[in-house]
């Protein structure tokens, strides 16, 4: 301490005890940790740190719970899967549909269908002693269906999945193909055409421009485009692709415009969906038929006919007295 208060006295001609010397040293020390607070938050802040953080993460990322879970279900598939072939083609045909196309997701059906199975009964033979009123027969009812939902429940949830993607796939078609259309007839080729729909789609459309994205993936990955195309039908699993898809191949099979081919196609499938809409507006006055019955009618009813009742029942009353 003496060699400092030297130094301030000799070099700097000031007097430690002094207040400018006490201030000129709070200022030094809050300049050094505002440098420091700065490079710190410039080092976690830094763009490239993160960029790199994320590759190393992604890099070293553990498995996800489902390939876990997909993992340890692998030895008991022999056990869980269905023995029908027809059976798990359709069942493999309905993931593929719902988006679900790891190779673990068949045995997650599966082996959700069975947890489902057994620990729907187990929870209501656990829960019985909370209900000592319940005999053991409505017991073992209770618990028979509840195995059987359980068995229910996740094809349920599946049927469910497939309807609404395809549901969004089809509500993206209509876009999607007007503005293939508009990119072929400016002069991109078709895979191009496909490449530029899927990155315009995939704010408005996520679905389906995943899906196109996959089939140009395909296509530089070395498949062929009729064999892409086939996939995207089998994928999406919707007939106005499939229409599509049939169009393009037959297009390419036999050399004609592919851009001509396209705006025909559009022009067929716009009449298409008027015509759909105007067979939904047809059916309107029938589906109003119900609630105009039960909600509308008894009401209507009572307004018209309730006076006249309360007036004739106040007549004979009258003439009763």
């Amino acid at each position: 301490m003496d060699t400092f208060i030297h130094i301030f006295r000799t070099y700097l001609g000031w007097d430690p005890g002094s207040g400018g010397a006490i201030v000129l040293l709070a200022g030094a020390a809050v300049f050094a940790f505002s440098l420091g607070a700065l490079a710190l938050v410039a080092a976690v802040a830094s763009p490239l740190r993160r960029r790199l953080g994320r590759l190393t993460s992604e890099a070293t990322e553990a498995p996800s719970r489902t390939d876990l879970i997909g993992s340890l279900l692998i030895p008991l598939s022999k056990y869980i899967l269905p023995t029908k072939e027809a059976d798990r083609s359709k069942v493999e045909h309905q993931l593929v549909h719902a988006g679900l196309r790891s190779t673990s997701a068949l045995s997650l059906f599966y082996g959700s269908k069975a947890v489902l199975m057994i620990a729907l009964p187990l929870a209501v033979f656990v829960s019985a002693p909370f209900f000592p009123t319940v005999t053991t027969g409505r017991l073992l009812l209770i618990a028979g269906s509840s195995a059987f939902l359980g068995g229910l429940l996740p094809g349920m949830w599946l049927d469910r999945r497939v309807l609404k993607r395809q549901r969004a796939l089809r509500v993206g078609f209509p876009d999607a193909l007007d503005l293939l259309v508009v990119c072929v007839e400016a002069g991109l080729g078709l895979a191009p055409a496909l490449q530029r729909v899927a990155v315009d789609l995939e704010v408005s459309h996520p679905e389906l421009g995943m899906e196109l994205s996959l089939v140009n993936a395909e296509m530089r990955a070395g498949v062929e485009r009729t064999q892409a195309l086939k996939n995207l039908a089998y994928r999406t699993g919707l007939d106005d692709i499939k229409g599509l898809v049939a169009l393009l191949v037959q297009t390419m099979r036999f050399g004609t415009g592919v851009a001509d081919a396209l705006r025909v196609y559009s022009e067929e499938f716009r009449d298409k969906r008027m015509q759909a809409a105007e067979e939904q507006a047809a059916l309107i006055g029938t589906k109003m038929i119900f609630p105009l019955v039960v909600c509308l009618f008894p009401s209507f009813f009572l307004v018209m006919v309730g006076p006249a009742v309360l007036a004739a029942v106040k007549v004979l009353r009258d003439f009763n007295h």
